[in-house]
Order: structure tokens, then C-alpha cells, then sequence
């Protein structure tokens, strides 16, 4: 796919190095050159513009992109106007980063619908993981249902899961575990990399170390994860 990404800060930037890396062709927009630069290694197009000129900004290839992202956080003037820029110019789909709830109202005046808080989510992520221990990263799905990552608890060690019968006894599904692998690297240092098994069986056993992937709700995975 192709991405045209407005503000390269640490949001931008970031988001932009991660799809490049994943194969997308990705434009980055941003009017400090110093942000251009630093970016021009890390994302297919580095290109310094101002966003608010419409004129500039329809020297970019806006038919071709797919989605366009804005991203600028720090100037709240220029994000309105790049957005309400890009709507003009009627593009395919934008999706608009809002700081505040004024903020996202405006966006939304303008018809932008697809609205995202990065700060605010990754908050909120990093609060509902560490909510309960052992977690070492959580997807939020519906009706309080997650999908979670979690460190074996000791007490099932060298069991099975069928000797656990995590769906009987706690109403939860475990749905692959991840090994840890330790091995020596070029420089002759000792490193773990993970290694998902792939699905699992009744027979599998867990071993000291794992990682385990488990879909449930929250209190279910808490009874899982500390009962006695």
C-alpha cells in the first residue's frame, strides 16, 4: 500500500519507519528540515512542505496514495489545516491523530471519521497490562474479552494441558506458547530469541520459561494466572 504520513515527530516518525520496514511505500511530510532529514533513511520519500499550502500539498502524489495520515501533534493549527486540506482535495481515506477532545471534535466537523489518540492509547494499553502481573503485553478485544501474553506460572510447570484443562476449570482458551531460546551471537554473546510453537495439543507440556498466549476475559485470566 501507499501512505502519505503528515508530521514527522515521534509519533510520525515512528509510525512511518514501521510501515517502510513492513514493505509499504510511504511519503513523510513535515515542514522542518531537520525532521526531513533525520527521516530520510528510515521511509522510502522524505519530503519537506508545508502542509497548510495547497499548492504544495498538490504537488504530492495524492492520487496514488491509499491512505493519508496526519500526524502533526505539536501545532494544533497546522493539524486542523492539513486535515481539512486533505478532505478538500478529497482523498481516499485520512485518518487524523487528535490531542484532546476539543481537538477531535473539530476533525470530526470537517468529516473526518477516523480519528486516533496515540498517547492516550498506549496509556490506557500499558495500564490495563500492568493491571494484572506477569502480563507482558495485552490486546483489548470486545465484551471484555483480550488476548494476552504471560509468564507460565511455576505451578504448571511440566504439565500438560490437558492436566491444567484451562477450558473446564477457568473458561479460557490458551492458544500457542512461546519458547524462549538461548544462543550465542556473532559477538560471542548470550541471547534469548522467541520461538512460537505453533498450535497446540492436549500432550504439550509446559516447561519452565514459557510464554503463554491466552484469550479469555480479565477476571478469568487473573484466577488463571494467581489461584492457589
Amino acid at each position: 500500500m501507499k501512505f502519505i504520513i503528515f508530521g514527522l515527530g515521534n509519533f510520525g516518525f515512528s509510525l512511518a519507519s514501521k510501515l517502510t520496514a513492513l514493505g509499504h511505500e510511504v511519503i513523510g511530510v513535515d515542514a522542518d528540515m531537520q525532521k526531513v532529514e533525520a527521516a530520510k533513511d528510515k521511509v522510502t520519500h522524505a519530503i519537506c512542505l508545508n502542509s497548510t499550502d495547497i499548492n504544495a500539498v498538490s504537488s504530492l502524489p495524492l492520487k496514488e496514495c491509499d491512505v493519508a495520515i496526519v500526524g502533526i501533534g505539536e501545532d494544533f493549527g497546522a493539524s486542523i489545516l492539513t486535515t481539512a486540506l486533505l478532505k478538500q482535495l478529497k482523498l481516499k481515506r485520512i485518518i487524523s491523530r487528535a490531542l484532546s477532545p476539543i481537538h477531535q471534535t473539530v476533525i470530526e466537523a470537517i468529516g473526518v471519521s477516523e480519528i486516533v489518540h496515540p498517547e492516550e492509547e498506549s496509556a490506557e494499553r500499558l495500564a490495563k497490562m500492568l493491571d494484572i502481573k506477569d502480563i507482558l503485553d495485552s490486546f483489548e478485544l470486545f465484551d471484555g474479552y483480550k488476548i494476552v501474553e504471560a509468564k507460565l506460572p511455576e505451578k504448571y510447570i511440566g504439565k500438560t494441558v490437558e492436566d491444567i484443562d484451562v477450558r473446564t476449570r477457568f473458561n479460557l482458551n490458551i492458544l500457542t506458547i512461546i519458547k524462549m531460546k538461548e544462543h550465542v551471537n556473532m559477538l560471542g554473546i548470550f541471547q534469548k530469541t522467541a520461538k512460537v510453537i505453533g498450535a497446540i495439543t492436549p500432550k504439550t507440556k509446559f516447561e519452565e520459561g514459557d510464554i503463554i498466549l491466552i484469550f479469555g476475559q480479565t477476571t478469568d485470566i487473573k484466577r488463571f494466572l494467581h489461584s492457589n
